[in-house]
């Protein structure tokens, strides 16, 4: 999947979100935080980890939505980072369990924080393309889902959210 279509995207909302909340100084550390939380609404979401609950996972309309809010914050970090160059999607891992790479998104997330090269940063995104695959969501259903969302987030600044 093409990402530049994302990455311009995301750059032109992030440009009204930071001008139309004086949003100053460096937010990277505060949209790492935001990339982490919005991971743990999207495993809270599938309920993969939850063992002890015969309740299943919510309704995958909502599950794709958590999942596009990671990709918001995604591409906003590489913008930060001047990594707004990936083009392609990288190539997912061969993890089969949503607990397990789960835990692998994490621990990427944390090593591209400290570490903020492209390599890190593009094994964040093979572990959400690995996430993709085992929820079955197809790269169109992630792009659609995206602008759609994008547009809510404009929708949502100009009624003050």
């Amino acid at each position: 999947m093409n990402l530049e279509k994302l990455f311009t995207m995301q750059e032109e909302l992030d440009r009204y979100i930071q001008t139309n909340n004086s949003a100053e100084g460096d937010l990277f550390e505060k949209k790492g935080l935001a990339l982490l939380v919005e991971l743990a609404e999207l495993a809270n979401e599938t309920r993969a980890f939850k063992f002890w609950s015969g309740k299943g996972p919510s309704e995958r309309e909502v599950i794709l939505e958590e999942y596009v809010d990671s990709i918001h914050f995604l591409l906003s970090l590489g913008i930060e980072k001047d990594l707004n160059m990936l083009k392609e999607w990288p190539a997912p891992l061969s993890e089969q369990d949503l607990t397990g790479i789960f835990l692998k998104t994490n621990k990427s997330i944390l090593e591209f924080l400290e570490k903020h090269s492209m390599s890190t940063y593009q094994t964040v995104w093979s572990c959400y393309g690995t996430i993709a695959d085992i929820l079955g969501f197809s790269y169109e259903e992630v792009l659609e889902a995206y602008v759609a969302k994008n547009q809510k987030n404009y929708d949502r600044q100009k009624d003050g959210y």
